[in-house]
């Protein structure tokens, strides 16, 4: 960049000797030409890049690859937790079963089925946000990502469905079923981008607008555009909307991995 800078100064410097005109009017090719032209080209790039990061600011990244520091569970009755840390793989003997070898990488709910684990979120909170992910099912399985908590994006294995409804992958619970679908084979990783706007409250703690899912895409194919959520989705956190809330994992229905989770606070 340097360079380039110091060789347009130079162009700069010539004046119009630089740059002579032909009889027709057009720019001779010199290499202060081609100069001006690379200085164009970078220019509309970092435009453009400017321009994407404008509406984010740091991300934060809950998990730290290596144990569940900084993440709580919601209890259910007498059921314990069964997530851990490590490389998720299907169960050789039994695919609808995740195993986790070694000790970091990703957050595993280790089961075999429905009704053995609970879930998990958080300490940390945010409002609207950014959420990228990578999620990993086993066949049959089912959880879901609770985005501030309380407004569920469908986790489930639906290779393969060709009708699809409110409960399969990338739906919105309750709310709105997939517009395609996205997903892989279970036992392959698969990465979901959400973009949500927290809902708006004011100073008497009165709702002035409801939470929208801005868009949510699922290895790169677009499922959902702006849906507005009424209300929040049953089985959260807390059940009540917020400002700001963390980020929930379902773990009470099933084998589920989750890792290289990165949440960007939205600047609007």
């Amino acid at each position: 960049m340097q360079k380039l800078a110091d060789s347009m100064m130079g162009c700069v410097n010539q004046g119009r000797k630089a740059f002579p005109i032909a009889s027709t009017g057009n720019l001779r090719h010199t290499p202060c030409k081609d100069i001006m032209k690379a200085v164009q080209r970078t220019l509309a790039t970092l435009t453009f890049f400017a321009t994407l990061a404008g509406g984010l600011a740091f991300a934060d990244n809950p998990f730290n690859g290596k144990d569940l520091t900084g993440w709580s569970f919601k209890k259910k009755g007498a059921l314990e937790s069964k997530w851990a840390t490590g490389a998720p793989q299907l169960d050789t003997a039994n695919p609808k079963a995740l195993k986790a070898s070694g000790t970091g990488g990703a957050m595993v709910n280790v089961v075999t089925g429905h009704g053995q684990s609970i879930d998990i979120y958080s300490d940390q909170k945010w409002g609207s946000s950014r959420i990228e992910l990578e999620v990993l099912v086993a066949k049959g399985a089912n959880s879901g990502i609770y985005v501030m908590g309380e407004y569920e994006v469908q986790v489930l294995d639906s290779y393969g469905k060709e009708k699809l409804g409110g409960g399969d992958m990338g739906a919105i619970y309750g709310a709105q079923p997939p517009r395609t679908n996205a997903c892989k084979k279970p036992g392959e990783w698969q990465k979901y981008q959400i973009d949500f706007l927290a809902p708006k409250f004011d100073a008497s703690g009165k709702k002035t607008a409801n939470a929208k899912f801005l868009v949510v895409k699922l290895n790169g194919k677009i499922l959902h555009e702006n849906v507005e959520m009424k209300g929040p989705t049953p089985s959260g956190v807390t059940g009540r909307e917020a400002a700001t809330g963390p980020i929930m994992f379902q773990g009470d229905h099933g084998p589920v991995a989750y890792r290289n989770i990165k949440i960007t606070p939205l600047k609007k």
